[in-house]
């Protein structure tokens, strides 16, 4: 058993695996926790050794197994890390780059900024730091140069830039300083984003070789990164009981905050696995043009959610057909529909009708729940009380699955008054004394 399945611990899990011993994990937060349960504030390896061990013996639910994982998946993991680093270093690179242009030239940041990433962008700043030099370069030069990468925009954007730089005469103090700076930061940029290139090439052919592939990106809105990430951090999905397990471990599912007489509902979890999240939440942007994600989208924005919580509630909903995916080993459209069909329908009012049982509730702070108990009027029919008790905070759709571990029973909410039979009416106090 190691703390750490990668970097120094990847080599004796090999030689582990070699000889046939199972292996496990200690996460660092976990073994955190468990350290403050033992004397003393001294932090050596000898009791950190000695910690992990006894964890291993007394609380073996904390540890974490490690599954033998083929060169794919080793490999994925890899350069997809590689590749967000990239990411990082090429959003640092550009946000620069942005300052420098907006401190020396703001006008010609509003042509170039939002094009900065494009090859002929790239190639015009790499060989012309500065206003002035650019001008001197001349029309028909910067065509030249921008043709090959943009041929259809080349004249238009040459005209953008020189009108861009007539709408300011003043030179501000430190052009000079920013011309020797903005070559070498639009090159760094330009090396990144081909570099990001090459990798998505890679990941895509290791992807493609993948079992589940074909079943990943037959989601709508799972590309070749996010089915990437996926398939690092989840797997085939059978280490996840239920999806509710999937949802928890992704920070998808709600957490539930209450102590005694305070009752705060659920709220959105602060933890899980980040890059799992950021890759559900992604796709989940990329699926609203898909026409049922997009409904699911809406019905969240009818009810009163805004756009991030409605992405995360699609997220949620994405999760368990991910895991009904998984499971089976079938595509979107067939899992999407047995994920539906087994969905209970909805009740039935007492009009008998089923459509105002799907209509969206009004947006609420706080979700109120009229009491089923009527009252008795002397002249008049059996009224519900207009003074309805306060409940917790709803979030409907994400508190139908448990965040915690080892819980895999659904939530279930209070019965409404429409689909219960309304108790016997009981008479008033005037109607006794009449």
């Amino acid at each position: 058993m190691v703390d750490q399945p990668a970097s120094i611990g990847a080599l004796p899990l090999a030689v582990a695996r070699d000889m046939g011993c199972p292996v496990a994990y200690l996460p660092g937060l976990t073994m955190h926790r468990i350290a403050d349960l033992y004397p003393g504030e001294a932090k050596t390896d000898a009791k950190d050794a000695f910690i992990i061990a006894d964890a291993a013996r007394a609380m073996p639910h904390t540890l974490r197994a490690i599954d033998g994982e083929d060169e794919t998946i080793a490999e994925l993991e890899m350069i997809v890390g590689f590749d967000d680093d990239l990411v990082g270093e090429a959003t640092r690179v550009a946000n620069r780059l942005h300052g420098l242009l907006t401190q020396t030239h703001p006008s010609l940041e509003r042509v170039l900024g939002p094009r900065l990433q494009h090859p002929a962008v790239l190639a015009v700043l790499e060989r012309f730091g500065s206003p002035a030099q650019i001008r001197k370069a001349g029309r028909r030069r910067l065509v030249t140069l921008l043709r090959p990468t943009a041929p259809r925009m080349a004249e238009r954007l040459v005209e953008e830039i020189f009108d861009a730089l007539d709408e300011q005469t003043v030179t501000v103090p430190g052009t000079e300083a920013a011309a020797l700076i903005v070559p070498s930061l639009a090159a760094s940029l330009t090396s990144e984003l081909d570099q990001r290139k090459l990798l998505a090439r890679r990941i895509e052919e290791l992807l493609e070789g993948h079992p589940l592939s074909k079943v990943l990106t037959s989601m709508p809105g799972v590309g070749v990164r996010t089915g990437a990430r996926t398939l690092i951090e989840v797997g085939d999905g059978s280490t996840f009981p239920t999806a509710g397990h999937l949802a928890a471990y992704a920070g998808l599912a709600p957490a539930t905050r209450s102590s005694g007489s305070s009752i705060r509902g659920e709220q959105p979890s602060r933890r899980g696995n980040k890059q799992l999240k950021r890759a559900f939440f992604l796709s989940a942007f990329a699926a609203l043009g898909d026409p049922a994600s997009r409904t699911y989208y809406d019905k969240k924005i009818a009810q009163g959610k805004h756009h991030t919580q409605a992405l995360l509630c699609l997220a949620r909903r994405r999760a368990d057909v991910l895991f009904a995916m998984l499971r089976d080993g079938t595509s979107a459209p067939a899992a999407a529909q047995s994920s539906r069909s087994t969905r209970s329908p909805p009740p039935v009012t007492a009009t008998g009708t089923a459509s105002a049982a799907r209509r969206p509730t009004p947006a609420t702070p706080w979700s109120w729940r009229t009491s089923c108990a009527p009252t008795c009027t002397p002249t008049g029919p059996c009224l519900p009380t207009q003074n309805p008790p306060r409940t917790s905070r709803s979030w409907p759709e994400l508190s139908r699955t448990p965040s915690g571990p080892g819980n895999s029973s659904p939530i279930r909410s209070a019965p409404s008054c429409a689909s219960t039979t309304p108790p016997p009416c009981r008479p008033s106090r005037a109607n006794k004394v009449a």
